[in-house]
């Protein structure tokens, strides 16, 4: 919860000078400053990568789930909020006769004398955001709701009094499973009350009743903007016509002028063409169906190359075209599903004798932490521990413990998979001087120039008939 204190700054347009609503919202501002705001990069701390302590970098893996990057969908999402939250205030203007008027009568029962201001005309837009689950939609949402408080305090405007004290820029509720209105109005009576900090406020008995209350309580607090989540929610009657939650919602638009953003998962799309009045007025002021990020776009390879600093591996593996394209394909272009994809990733092979990141590694990685999301039975478990024929795991003495050494078992065969043998293929791997390490170079040529090729690499001690016998 922000709660910020007015600074007035003199408004862009003409209309808005004067008007201690939009005057006091934070300034517009380049593009480029405003995205510093949405960016967050948790600390890297490169040293831990070196540290000792195997489980100290698994816990930094945790910092993945921090990283915001703003995407290129969001420079629209943000003008449209910016723009629908000026254009409802611009005719509330708290230090004019209309806006007396609209504070002090119901919608439907104000009087015939007109104001010397004029009456009220409400400027409420519709906004909505479409997007499948992880493809950055709730990210995106709060991130652009963040760049404004949530409360306004005000206590005089260019020494005029004022009959406000708080404005509620916004506030973001969930739409009821149920498609209740009487749900939806005591969602956001609780949720204005928790924004005001002010004592909970007992709802009126009857729909009516509820519905009055709810816009007088929206009125006098300046609601800024209402933020709706999980509309995919929204239920049609089977006879036809429009929601009766629907309709309750056009009513604040239309007789408070109070834009509406409506967030959600397909198929609220296909509900809305169902009513074209509906889709009409939710797409007033923005529409956008967020998607899967493709592999090529300009977002994706941003998002990726901020997200591959984020690597606490002995080793620093290299982002290459390899590992992005394997990531993009096991991510399906969705980045929730990539930042999970790689941070198991590395999960699974920090302590490890190799600790290199490779195509296998993620897609170990992507088994373990989207097996859901991507629908597989099963997510294969990846253990130490030995089990024996009946099931039962074997008991291991803390002599053997401190003697077992970890090594990759995500199926990547360019890696060392036994660990008698790891320590002395990793480190043949990392060999500079390997050539000079080989007597005989040319052995392979002179077996194939032999009689008998078989015989030769016998006789020379290179071709075991019954290995297990050296090691017996």
């Amino acid at each position: 919860m922000r709660v910020e204190q007015a600074v007035y700054r003199d408004a862009i347009l003409p209309e808005h000078q004067g008007n201690p609503l939009i005057e006091a919202l934070p300034p517009k501002l380049p593009w480029e400053e405003v995205m510093e705001v949405f960016s967050h990069y948790p600390e890297y701390s490169e040293e831990i990568a070196d540290h000792p302590d195997s489980l100290v970098r698994d816990e930094y893996l945790n910092r993945i789930e921090e990283i915001r990057q703003p995407l290129t969908d969001y420079q629209m999402c943000f003008r449209a909020v910016e723009r629908a939250i000026k254009k409802g205030y611009s005719t509330k203007n708290p230090l004019t006769p209309t806006t007396a008027q609209y504070l002090h009568y119901l919608v439907d029962e104000r009087p015939d004398i007109e104001p010397r201001t004029g009456f009220f005309e409400p400027k409420g837009d519709g906004l909505t955001l479409i997007g499948d689950s992880g493809v950055g939609k709730t990210s995106m949402v709060e991130q652009v709701l963040g760049y404004f408080p949530n409360v306004i305090e005000h206590r005089a405007y260019q020494g005029k009094s004022l009959v406000l004290t708080k404005q509620v820029v916004w506030i973001k509720v969930d739409c009821p499973s149920n498609s209740s209105v009487r749900d939806l109005c005591e969602e956001i009576l609780s949720t204005l009350d928790l924004t005001l900090d002010r004592e909970k406020t007992k709802p009126a008995g009857t729909i009516g009743a509820l519905i009055r209350q709810l816009e007088q309580c929206i009125k006098v607090s300046f609601l800024g903007m209402l933020v709706i989540d999980e509309m995919q929610n929204l239920q049609f009657k089977r006879t036809g016509g429009e929601n009766n939650l629907l309709r309750f919602l056009h009513r604040l638009v239309n007789k408070l002028g109070v834009p509406l953003f409506f967030v959600a998962n397909p198929p609220f799309d296909v509900s809305l063409v169902k009513e074209l009045k509906a889709a009409r007025r939710a797409e007033s002021g923005y529409h956008h169906t967020m998607s899967v990020l493709g592999r090529k776009s300009v977002s994706w390879n941003a998002f990726v190359e901020q997200l591959w600093n984020y690597q606490w591996t002995k080793v620093y593996t290299e982002l290459s075209d390899e590992l992005n394209d394997a990531l993009h394909r096991l991510s399906v272009g969705n980045i929730d599903m990539a930042s999970r994809t790689y941070r198991e990733a590395q999960r699974l092979v920090i302590g490890s004798q190799d600790e290199r990141i490779t195509v296998a590694t993620l897609e170990s990685g992507n088994q373990v932490a989207c097996g859901l999301s991507r629908q597989t039975n099963e997510v294969k478990e990846l253990r130490d521990e030995l089990v024996l024929p009946k099931g039962k795991k074997r008991k291991v003495r803390k002599a053997e413990k401190t003697a077992v050494i970890k090594v990759d078992k995500t199926g990547d065969i360019t890696k060392p998979q036994h660990p008698e043998f790891a320590s002395q293929l990793i480190e043949l791997l990392g060999a500079v001087d390997l050539h000079s390490r080989i007597e005989d170079p040319d052995l392979f040529q002179q077996a194939a120039d032999a009689e008998n090729p078989l015989q030769y690499l016998r006789r020379k001690g290179v071709l075991q008939d019954d290995p297990l016998s050296e090691l017996s």
